[in-house]
């Protein structure tokens, strides 16, 4: 019977060491999530980087549509650029339109504020002026 309880006793030794290691790993791997969350906020929330970013590519770039494709709109930025392209063959006209474009947008982008830029185009995508 002596013999039994020797041998629980490094059962239970290896169990709680083993309850231990699981408990250590669940908290560390809830403090890497709450890491990577609070790192994903930080990144996406921040409104200002991306506003002045789109507005300053609207401004220098715009008849590329390079503002657009920042903000997450394709088929618009794909229109600008198209538009910027065509003005080879158009001698500069569409070029010229689609840098008007981008200048005017770029100009309302960094005259909003953080919050009305971040509904306006992020939450409510509102895709051209």
């Amino acid at each position: 019977m002596a013999e039994q309880n020797n041998t629980n006793d490094g059962y239970d030794s290896t169990k709680k060491r083993l309850d231990d290691a699981a408990d250590n790993f669940e908290e560390g791997a809830k403090k890497t999530a709450n890491e990577f969350k609070e790192s994903w906020n930080e990144v996406t929330n921040n409104n200002e980087n991306k506003k002045m970013l789109a507005g300053l590519l609207g401004i220098f770039l715009g008849w590329l549509g390079v503002h657009k494709f920042i903000l997450g709109y394709n088929t618009e930025g794909i229109i600008l650029l198209v538009l910027g392209v065509l003005g080879f063959f158009t001698c500069g006209i569409t070029s010229a339109i689609s840098g008007i474009i981008g200048l005017i947008e770029g100009i309302i982008y960094l005259t909003k504020t953080d919050n009305e830029f971040y509904t306006t185009y992020q939450l409510n995508k509102k895709s051209w002026f």
